[in-house]
């Protein structure tokens, strides 16, 4: 793994069509000396895509990211019809959650690692199409044919799980470090809309139309959305059309080019191909590891909150309905979608305060010899101070809300008490996520699906865990212990937050010497 793939600088991340990496120090490319190939690659804007063109390309990928939520949330309602229709038992029904949150977990470490190497768009339709062929199969499994269900959940998984990452990947190739904040808190709308709205959208449809509908409504919607990509989509990775003014193939070219039309040239020359890596090695990276922990165990809390709400308000509020059941999950999906804008505007102003403030500090050291528009392109600027500066505070408010909401359902409160706690909860949970899962883009720019399927890997593992043991606590403690518990492991992780802060600018350091296993 060649260490400038984990530079933080914008100079990495900007690397033009006509620049060299940073691997081929004191060379030249092309027959033009490296320091001219730097003052090029200054000049050149990071993507030739306009700010309105960048949020039309983040807003499909966010479209395409609601499938992998939306894929496995809007299937729990049915899963007693479904275990009538099967002749099974709920346990045997609940299996094919447990091996989709293991495929969801596991798929996109192949997808993800694949769009680093070959491209965004064809694995994003490649994907789109599989989702679709599973969903046929599902929508007439015969109801002899247990196995077939499980068979064809995990092809669901592997189909819908990966585009969550690919979006991700699609974020570090368009946009800087400055902007990067704001497009993820518009990409995770897609992704948290899914939890909140499957559960309701599968149990109309499974209630008026049965149980197979809910899979023929995912063929068509994913069958719209493969159309949709691939009329309008351009291919992203750098490594294949550089700021994107590099022409592709045919094959990696939208049918329709909505965006770019007129800067992009068959003369620009693309940045260099890199090797395929194994992701799994960017968990040997003590940083990267210490922020994917960290954010797996906030997700896996987060899911354990989700998946009692059906359980825990009907059996403290028995005056609810499923209707009015399935409703209250638009609490924490509220508080989700102004955590992901609300996140997405910290994010960028936090980064411009700390570059302002470097800058000013920079110009008045005349050793340095830094250039205040240059700081960021130093690798000592402080990238996770800039990304995590708010991260204790909300961390906080959510292990507050967390406590409150497991004891407002035991004293079993006004229900507007547990549902207010739901979106703070939501509110804050998503502002922590997102805020790891920049940071992690911003010291893996030119690995960014691969990251994030390992942030997604140890998510999930966690997730899966905490879903199969919940309703054994809530059982054995009670709602308000249970969530007390929750809040003391988040409070047990915390100090992670400050380590990620100390060992980041060291880690960051060592790789640029060279050394993987930092």
């Amino acid at each position: 793994m060649t260490h400038t793939n984990h530079g933080l600088t914008d100079h990495n991340l900007a690397t033009s069509p006509k620049a060299t990496s940073n691997d081929e120090a004191n060379v030249t490319t092309h027959g033009i000396p490296e320091a001219q190939n730097n003052e090029k690659a200054a000049e050149t804007p990071y993507s030739i895509y306009t700010h309105s063109e960048k949020w039309f390309i983040v807003a499909i990928a966010s479209v395409a990211g609601l499938f992998s939520p939306l894929t496995a949330n809007i299937y729990l309602p049915a899963i007693p019809t479904i275990a009538s229709a099967f002749h099974r038992s709920i346990e045997s029904i609940n299996l094919t959650v447990t091996v989709y949150m293991v495929l969801q977990g596991l798929s996109p470490m192949l997808w993800g690692t694949w769009a680093d190497r070959i491209g965004r768009r064809p694995i994003f339709l490649a994907c789109l199409l599989v989702l679709c062929l599973a969903c046929i199969g599902l929508a007439l499994v015969p109801t002899s044919a247990y196995w077939l269900l499980m068979l064809l959940r995990c092809l669901q998984a592997a189909g819908s799980a990966s585009t969550v990452a690919l979006g991700v990947g699609v974020i570090g190739d368009i946009a800087t470090p400055a902007e990067r904040g704001g497009f993820f808190g518009l990409y995770a709308l897609g992704p948290q809309i899914g939890p909140n709205v499957g559960p309701i959208v599968g149990g109309v449809l499974a209630d008026k139309l049965g149980w197979r509908s809910i899979f023929w409504f995912l063929c068509i919607m994913s069958a719209a959305c493969f159309a949709f990509m691939f009329m309008f989509l351009p291919e992203t990775l750098r490594q294949l059309v550089g700021d994107g003014s590099v022409i592709p193939s045919r094959f990696y070219r939208p049918l329709i080019p909505l965006v770019g039309k007129g800067r992009t040239s068959y003369d620009a020359v693309k940045p260099p191909r890199r090797p395929l890596n194994n992701p799994l090695r960017l968990l040997l990276h003590l940083d990267v590891l210490n922020l994917l922990v960290f954010n797996g165990i906030f997700y896996a809390v987060f899911y354990a909150v989700l998946t009692t709400i059906s359980t825990l308000f009907s059996s403290k509020y028995p005056f609810l309905n499923e209707t009015d059941i399935g409703l209250c999950f638009l609490a924490v999906g509220g508080g989700l979608m102004i955590g992901s804008v609300l996140s997405g505007r910290i994010l960028d102003a936090d980064y411009q305060r700390i570059k302002k403030k470097v800058a000013k500090k920079a110009q008045e050291d005349s050793e340095k010899h830094i250039q205040p528009e240059d700081v960021t392109k130093d690798e000592s600027f402080p990238i996770e101070r800039a990304r995590l500066r708010t991260v204790p505070i909300f961390t906080t408010v959510f292990i507050v809300a967390c406590a409150g909401y497991g004891w407002s359902l035991q004293r079993e409160a006004n229900i507007a008490v547990p549902l207010i706690l739901q979106v703070i909860f939501g509110c804050t949970a998503i502002t922590i996520m997102n805020s790891t899962q920049t940071l992690l883009v911003d010291l893996l720019p030119s690995q960014s699906s691969s990251v994030a399927a390992c942030n997604n890997l140890v998510r999930c593992s966690l997730g899966a865990l905490m879903v199969s043991v919940i309703d054994l606590i809530v059982s054995a403690l009670g709602p308000g212990w249970t969530y007390v518990l929750l809040a003391c492991i988040c409070i047990a992780c915390s100090p992670m937050i400050w380590l990620a802060t100390w060992i980041g600018p060291r880690c960051r350091a060592k790789r640029r010497a060279g050394n993987p296993a930092t």
